[in-house]
């Protein structure tokens, strides 16, 4: 991967795509428009939480909290708060694929304001993923609960969407066989993964861990999706990104994030491409409907199934449906009535007959699986 580039927002052509692995300064919404309709796979936004702080917070000991200050997190009402996020939300939702994916991460000051208006503008919640800090800040004075998570909205374009990446496997055996769940527990970002300015400060207030990014990606994208950040800050989607072997754009106002952003990024090491396969299981292979063995050739009307143990017989129809006497239907109806259950699962049941022996009927499906990912590549 190049070094990072930023410059400000041209036209860009999907063919060329030099926007991939870059920073491009500028408002997001305006830098947005001119990016390519339907050209990301998942955006990833940590967009200003309008904290609405009114002076200086302070500890018990009167030193001052290095809190989230910063003129970009300052709206004027809730009404310029909310226009502002309908703005930037349609415009990562042109770039959108249909079937990727949105994550809008933010505290209890913005991220319900924001989720009414995803649903508003015709996004479909997946989930609500808390991140729950090992480490988070006390609340001083002590009038509150102590603020110890973030929310995260995971979202698909739309009701509709079809086919959007959810590594549930993957996921599931890294949490030892158990079901991802949707609480997080991750540390706020410290120690060298922190970013300082000059003069020891942190560089970014709100700078989030490179281990909940790497969630975020592990859970949705695959090696070479595109992620875009809109908020891009001090680069961490970009990090993670790169070194998972994934594309991102990101968009950033603050000339001093940017440079620090690159510096950061150009710095990463991808990991090898045998280190970043995903695993998958048959809820994520692409489906195969019985008559498209019949189409493809592989199967041809008037071949005779049977079970296991040859007791029943089905000969197969030119419209991918079995005959079984005066049984008629799909291989798993005709599968459950011949054994007068209430369900079979056809794709093991039936068997064809190969080199003197029977093999399942599923073996065709994973041939015509492999038919449609060469035709794919």
């Amino acid at each position: 991967m190049q070094a990072l580039q930023s410059f400000a927002a041209p036209s860009f052509s999907e063919e060329a795509a030099p926007w991939r692995d870059t920073i491009i300064r500028g408002d997001c919404v305006a830098a947005l428009e001119r990016l390519p309709e339907k050209s990301v796979d998942v955006v990833f936004a940590d967009p200003p939480y309008n904290l609405q702080l009114n002076g200086d917070l302070h500890r018990p000991d009167q030193s001052k909290v290095d809190a989230v200050d910063d003129h970009w997190d300052r709206f004027e009402s809730f009404a310029a708060y909310d226009a502002f996020t309908r703005a930037w939300l349609l415009a990562v939702r042109r770039v959108l694929k249909p079937s990727g994916t949105i994550w809008v991460i933010g505290s209890y000051h913005n991220i319900f304001r924001v989720g009414a208006i995803m649903q508003d503008l015709g996004f479909w919640v997946l989930n609500d993923i808390v991140w729950r800090k090992t480490n988070p800040m006390p609340n001083f004075r002590g009038r509150r609960f102590q603020n110890a998570h973030e929310t995260m909205i995971w979202a698909s374009r739309d009701a509709s969407a079809k086919g959007y990446t959810f590594n549930y496997d993957a996921l599931k055996a890294a949490n030892d066989d158990v079901q991802m769940r949707s609480d997080w527990l991750f540390p706020i970002c410290t120690g060298s993964e922190r970013l300082r300015d000059d003069n020891g400060e942190k560089l970014h207030p709100t700078q989030k861990p490179e281990a909940l990014l790497a969630r975020v990606m592990l859970a949705s994208t695959r090696p070479g999706d595109v992620i875009l950040d809109p908020f891009f800050g001090s680069g961490t989607t970009g990090a993670v990104a790169k070194r998972l072997g994934r594309h991102f754009v990101g968009i950033e106002r603050e000339q001093s994030y940017i440079d620090a952003a690159r510096e950061r990024i150009d710095a990463v090491v991808p990991m090898a491409a045998g280190d970043l396969s995903v695993m998958t299981g048959k809820r994520a292979e692409p489906r195969v409907a019985f008559v498209s063995l019949i189409d493809a050739g592989i199967v041809r009307p008037g071949t005779f199934l049977y079970d296991a143990r040859k007791r029943w017989v089905a000969k197969v129809r030119a419209d991918g449906t079995l005959a079984a006497g005066d049984r008629v239907g799909s291989i798993h109806r005709v599968g459950a009535q011949v054994q007068g259950l209430d369900a079979c699962n056809g794709w093991t049941f039936w068997h064809y007959e190969r080199n003197g022996g029977l093999t399942a009927i599923d073996e065709l499906r994973r041939i015509a699986r492999l038919g449609m990912e060469r035709a794919g590549a």
